[in-house]
């Protein structure tokens, strides 16, 4: 993987009966960890009183035993685990954000990116709203909480939003009394629920965490549709379903989610078996093994190994108790990191002409180094294969590439690229086979084309507010 972020992921459990739902977060957001490294928190509400706590690092650092022991008990709770797609790596920015207001309290977790969000930002500034994040998900919580105030119910509220706000979120709010969970009327991103026995109910982004905590997977949220849970009982609402194209993330099935779980009735790792298969048919190599980059490039080895008849080998270690290399917060230390990170297996490449096969190139300067330490450790040859088109556009639904210039691709051949990055050969996934990942074209492939589903900002960065402002001297 060459450096394209990932978003965040969310979690929530509202039960029928007051219990230490934190633990189960904590389980859920374990479970979420690939989702985001950069920081995470847990919120949980008793009889309408919420107590949050969050921080940045890693779930395991954020929260131990005895945190979990001062978090009271409650009948719902919601999680998060975040990487920075809008707003800098801060606790400030760390979510669930909680919010007290004339009707109550509110704390909202969010996976994705608001395509429109510096605009309703500057709307709500220029109204009195004052800021203390720099992340889109305030400005979700503002204009949830603004029609709060004119509506009969928070689910009338949160609809209303919907109305403003556009781009990619699935949400999570805990108002005192209910667990509502929401997807955006494209699909951007997932979102499931399930139900654990004891009749309490689980919400998360992918169905790998319903997993990691015992619960039985119910089904997706369609996009565009509202659950909101409470004592009434479980209560759907579809009136935004089907007002947009579905456009759910490729990224999703390319790399964001964990292979073990399925999305929109999509295996994640069937998805991946499929891509290297066609990649194998696409791109054929003349070589004597194939092998993956760690982790999100082995189901597509797998699938290219089995359509190409050459062996599958392990020719790459993984450090586990590191995160992922853009977690580091500069590109020479990402490079640098690459050698902690991954570790070549002489016994597998010497010698060898060797089929690599990763999920994307973004900048290339990763794929490059992992290239570097295949030949120190013997292989003959190097044919580097991607599990995805070239990625020559910025994403303004969940990734934090803004900018062409960020993109290898973008202004290098596949030739240029290959010889930039010490390879033999260079081949990507043809764009037009993309729907044959999920079995349709319900897809976003923005990255590829520069085909956006919405309206997309004009030279709006996503450290927009962290950036210096000049003085004026008043």
């Amino acid at each position: 993987m060459s450096g394209l972020h990932e978003e965040c992921g969310v979690f929530g459990i509202w039960s029928p009966v007051k219990a230490a739902l934190a633990e189960t977060v904590y389980y859920g957001l374990y479970a979420l960890q690939h989702r985001g490294q950069e920081g995470c928190g847990c919120a949980v509400c008793d009889e309408g009183v919420i107590t949050a706590h969050k921080d940045v690092g890693l779930v395991g650092e954020v929260f131990d035993h005895s945190t979990l022991l001062q978090i009271p008990q409650g009948n719902m709770a919601v999680g998060h685990v975040r990487y920075s797609t809008t707003g800098g790596n801060e606790r400030r920015n760390c979510q669930p954000i909680v919010v007290n207001h004339m009707k109550g309290r509110m704390a909202i977790a969010h996976n994705g990116n608001l395509s429109n969000a510096y605009e309703l930002r500057r709307q709500l500034e220029l109204s009195g709203a004052i800021f203390h994040t720099t992340s889109d998900t305030e400005t979700i919580a503002y204009i949830i909480t603004r029609k709060r105030l004119a509506c009969g119910s928070i689910e009338e509220a949160v609809l209303g939003a919907m109305e403003v706000i556009e781009g990619a979120y699935s949400l999570i709010v805990m108002s005192p009394s209910k667990l509502i969970a929401l997807r955006d009327p494209f699909g951007f991103r997932p979102l499931c629920f399930g139900k654990l026995p004891g009749g309490s109910y689980v919400i998360a982004s992918e169905s790998c965490a319903l997993t990691a905590v015992g619960a039985e997977f119910v089904r997706d949220l369609e996009p565009g549709e509202m659950l909101v849970f409470s004592k009434d009982g479980l209560c759907s609402d579809r009136s935004h379903c089907k007002t947009k194209p579905k456009r759910t993330c490729i990224f999703e099935y390319i790399y964001f989610a964990r292979p073990d779980s399925v999305i929109d009735g999509v295996s994640v790792h069937s998805a991946r078996l499929r891509a290297g298969r066609i990649l194998a048919e696409c791109c054929p190599a003349d070589a004597d093994i194939v092998i993956g980059v760690p982790d999100s490039g082995l189901d597509a080895a797998l699938g290219f190994a089995q359509a190409s008849g050459l062996p599958y080998g392990i020719g790459l270690i993984k450090n586990r108790y590191i995160g992922r290399t853009f977690i580091a917060p500069g590109q020479s230390l990402r490079t640098d990191k690459v050698r902690i990170k991954l570790s070549a297996v002489r016994e597998t490449v010497q010698g060898k002409r060797v089929v690599l096969v990763d999920d994307s190139i973004v900048r290339g300067t990763t794929g490059g180094r992992i290239i570097e330490l295949l030949r120190e450790a013997g292989a003959r040859e190097i044919h580097f294969r991607v599990s995805s088109p070239p990625f020559i556009k910025p994403c303004f639904y969940g990734t934090d590439i803004n900018s062409e210039k960020q993109l290898a691709a973008d202004h290098h051949t596949p030739q240029e690229l290959a010889k930039i990055m010490g390879a033999d050969s260079l081949g990507y996934l043809p764009v037009e086979k993309l729907p044959q990942l999920i079995g349709c074209g319900d897809l976003c492939s923005a990255c590829f084309t520069g085909d956006y589903p919405t309206a997309v900002p004009k030279g709006i960065y996503k450290d927009i507010y962290e950036m210096k402002i000049p003085t004026t001297g008043e």
